[in-house]
């Protein structure tokens, strides 16, 4: 789908690498830059002892099939190679904090100038505008913390919790992902690049949009409850007699309690005046969830899950991450992939979220670079000849995995 377009990423961790790593996917070619140092998401620590024989599966995930180089862009040197890169470019992504950018020559106006069709993303923690736009900012604080969702995802009387591992990076990176599109197709009827700016925090305020658009319009919003009290009490999550928990959903019309309470054995209380409207099941939540907590833990949950279907009820088992990589419908769903080693051994890992039809569908597009691993490669294909290149390594302005600097 993306063939032809070049991509340069000067990225770490996860919400600017994920949107390049996308694109890798859909057939871009895309080369990442690292500092001597290297991307410290290579080295994020994994739960397994012998991590080394598994490789990283969290830089591996949004890593694949990219070209790596390695620039040190805080030399005017190595501000030179990236630029030279950067006219042959499509797309520039990066997270770089804008001020550091300025200060190096490489924002947005001066990369214009290298290149005008240049479509240039900047993906930050609090956006390229406003007193805090430097600082620094993962996802657990800007987007997690700072746009409200740890306080507002918590039930009250529960203190807030972590965000699981670059879940708002990778939230981030498919907002960038859909920008830096909308600009590509933009550009092929002007001509002309753009540049387009992301950050968690405004992504994690429109994860919680709805909410949001509430607190503006009425200048409050209701707290999460505990699911004894909840405000939707058929909205719930309800366990099972073999321990097991899913959650139920009501479609959101009259005929949600009389349904329910049919195809769950509570006929007689169809009609019951404490459970009827949705008022009255808010007024009566703590009484009809312990009712519903006394039934659903009469049976198991396939018992219940055919129930369930065959009344054509909107549910869904709460799955463990164990449960979920062996699910037949998330495969079916094509939500995992094989990726291919360098040595032709393959492992599995996740696909990116969109299956193309009709035609060849997005998949990995080869194994993980290793660092530094396309340097040379890439800067010959640029025009740099030995002479350039050795005067380049000996000052330690490009980098291979055979001499790493730092």
């Amino acid at each position: 789908m993306l063939k032809g377009v070049k991509v340069i990423e000067m990225a770490t961790y996860v919400a600017a690498p994920s949107a390049g790593g996308i694109m890798r996917d859909w057939g871009a070619e895309v080369i990442k830059i690292e500092s001597p140092r290297g991307d410290p998401w290579r080295v994020f620590p994994t739960p397994v002892k012998d991590a080394a024989s598994f490789g990283n599966p969290l830089f591996d995930l949004d890593n694949r099939g990219k070209r790596a180089i390695s620039i040190d862009t805080s030399t005017p040197e190595g501000v030179a190679v990236l630029k030279r890169l950067v006219r042959h470019a499509d797309v520039f992504i990066t997270n770089t904090r804008p001020g550091a950018l300025e200060r190096a020559g490489l924002d947005y106006e001066a990369l214009k100038k290298e290149n005008p069709r240049l479509i240039y993303s900047s993906v930050s923690g609090y956006g390229m505008v406003g007193e805090e736009r430097d600082r620094p900012g993962f996802d657990m604080a800007a987007f997690w913390a700072r746009a409200g969702a740890a306080r507002t995802m918590a039930p009250e009387g529960v203190n807030p919790f972590a965000l699981r591992t670059a879940a708002g990076d990778h939230v981030t990176g498919l907002t960038t992902l859909g920008g830096i599109m909308g600009a590509l197709y933009e550009r092929e009827r002007t001509g002309k690049g753009r540049l387009v700016e992301t950050s968690l925090l405004r992504t994690g305020i429109y994860m919680m949009s709805s909410d949001y658009a509430m607190q503006l319009r009425f200048g409050k919003l209701a707290a999460t409850p505990p699911r004894q009290k909840a405000i939707a009490p058929l909205t719930n999550f309800f366990q099972t007699s073999d321990g097991e928990w899913f959650v139920y959903l009501p479609r959101g019309t009259k005929a949600d309690w009389p349904e329910f309470a049919a195809a769950i054995g509570l006929g007689h209380l169809s009609d019951d005046e404490r459970f009827v409207t949705p008022l009255a099941r808010r007024k009566n939540a703590t009484e009809i969830v312990a009712i519903l907590d006394e039934v659903f833990a009469k049976k198991t949950l396939a018992e219940w899950g055919r129930i369930l279907d065959d009344a054509d009820l909107v549910w869904a088992p709460v799955q463990t991450s164990a449960q979920i990589v062996v699910d037949p419908q998330a495969h079916a769903a094509g939500a995992f992939v094989n990726v291919t080693r360098k040595n032709g051994e393959t492992y599995k890992s996740v696909a990116t979220p969109v299956r193309f039809h009709d035609g060849e569908d997005a998949q990995p597009r080869g194994d993980t670079p290793a660092f530094g691993e396309h340097t040379l490669e890439v800067l010959r294909e640029h025009g740099y000849g030995e002479d350039e290149i050795d005067a380049l390594m000996t000052k330690n302005i490009i980098a291979t995995g055979r001499n790493k600097a730092g």
